[in-house]
């Protein structure tokens, strides 16, 4: 993975209470498009919670209206593969583990934020 160009701003801590680790940059993630999983008060989805997607995943959010899989120019967004390191909403992320199709999770690269929406305990046992 490359490593981006931008850093999170130093007050960004992940669910750990650590400094908050780049997610991913191939294809860059993130609100920002900076490889991190932080967040603004303009992001009402909170793209918060670090995840290595996965086949069922992607089919799951396509099942829910969000095809991932599928690229779209217009934002030089790819489109996602399995293995791909993506910020996925913290709510979407719970309603995929409540549904029993939540992909693994990088501690490390999810947001502090994601806690306000999903306990600690759930995020470990799905820990990448």
């Amino acid at each position: 993975m490359a490593a981006s160009s931008l850093q999170p701003p130093a007050d960004q801590r992940n669910v750990l209470g650590e400094p908050l680790q780049e997610c991913g940059c191939a294809p860059l993630t993130g609100w920002f498009r900076d490889g991190y999983c932080q967040s603004d008060s303009a992001d009402f989805g909170r793209h918060t919670v670090c995840c290595v997607v996965n086949e069922s995943f992607l089919i799951y959010s396509r099942a829910q209206g969000n095809d991932l899989s599928r690229p779209v120019p217009a934002h030089s967004f790819p489109g996602l593969q399995p293995g791909d390191h993506w910020c996925v909403c913290a709510a979407r992320w719970l309603e995929a583990y409540e549904d029993g199709m939540a992909p693994p999770v990088r501690l490390e690269s999810s947001a502090l934020s994601s806690l306000e929406v999903i306990p600690l305990e759930v995020l470990r046992g799905h820990a990448a």
